[in-house]
Formats: structure tokens, sequence, C-alpha cells
């Protein structure tokens, strides 16, 4: 029952945000495209529900094929657009997951999705990974999401996933806006 309260809340806030932020989508498109070339959205594949892959979307911040080279997240990287590091700083570039919460292939709230390869480096907390939807935020990106290991985080998504609620996740997304406010959290 509260995973289906969970899904419904999840279709429900998603398609309200679409719609709400629908002219901002339409104002970052514009910018993305005037700044660079390629496709506006970056799209890649990641691990889901029970393990199977789905495609994620973010707004495109890297020049097309950067994302193959070596660099690194930081303010400078030569491999991000000119507007690049301001989308990511403010996680702007994440908005466009509300299609995938909209879709079902996430959640609001729950792991944050991870690459298929990472699926060998997650340990034993992938069988709790792998009941749940990734979530756009979730308690890693609110508890030191920079400043800890890959295995914290695996250990925080598991926990996370054996003392799931709604309350909980209501919690983490107030967080969650927080945090982005005040560009904490990197």
């Amino acid at each position: 029952m509260y995973k289906i309260s969970k899904r419904i809340i999840d279709f429900v806030l998603s398609f309200i945000l679409i719609i709400f932020l629908s002219t901002f989508f339409v104002f970052i498109a514009i910018i993305i495209k005037l700044s660079s070339a390629g496709p506006v959205f970056y799209r890649a594949p990641r691990a889901g529900l029970n393990g199977h892959p789905f495609l994620i979307y973010k707004f495109r911040t890297m020049h097309v094929g950067a994302d193959k080279g070596s660099g690194t997240t930081a303010l400078n990287d030569p491999r991000t657009t000119k507007y690049g590091a301001i989308l990511r700083n403010y996680k702007i570039d994440e908005l466009p997951q509300l299609i995938n919460v909209l879709l079902g292939d996430m959640s609001l709230v729950g792991p944050r999705p991870m690459t298929i390869p990472q699926i060998e480096e997650y340990g034993p907390s992938i069988a709790a990974y792998k009941r749940m939807r990734p979530g756009i935020t979730g308690i890693w990106q609110t508890n030191g999401r920079n400043s800890t290991t890959f295995a914290e985080r695996a250990r925080m998504d598991a926990w996370y996933v054996r003392n799931w609620s709604l309350w909980r996740d209501f919690i983490i997304l107030v967080r969650t806006f927080r945090e982005v406010l005040f560009a904490r959290g990197g």
C-alpha cells in the first residue's frame, strides 16, 4: 500500500512540476541550443528497479562526447559548456529527471541512480538498491554527497530502503530544496 502511495505521489507531483516548470524548461533548452552544438538533453543508461536499465534524462552540461573523456566536475572543467557549470551548481541539469519519474523509471526520493558499471562496485547493498526505484534526490544527496565514499553511499542507500517511509521522503525533499537554494552539498 505504501509503495502504491509513493508511486501516486511521484506521478502527481512530477506531473505538476513539469507543467509548472515547462516555461523554464524551454528557456533552459534555448540557452543550451544557442551556447553549444548538440542536443538539449543528455541521456545515459542507469540501473533501475530490479536492476533493469533505463535512460536517465538531464539537461546537457558538457560538450558532445566529453563524457567519454577524463576530467573533473569542477566549475572550470574544460568539458563543460558555457552555462553547464551554472546548471550543475544549482542542480538545474537534473530537472528533466522529472520525466523519468513520470514514466515510472525513477522516484522523487530514493537511492541515487548508478551507472551500469557501478553495479559491481556497489557490494552487498545492491539487493536493497534493486528493491526501489532510484530517486532524483535521496539520503546521500542531503548527507555529505561529495564528502562520502561510494561504499558509504551504498550503505546510506541500503539504510534508506530498509527504513523507508513517506514522512522520511518528505523530510529528504525539504532538505534537498534547502541544499539547492543555498548551493550546498555539491
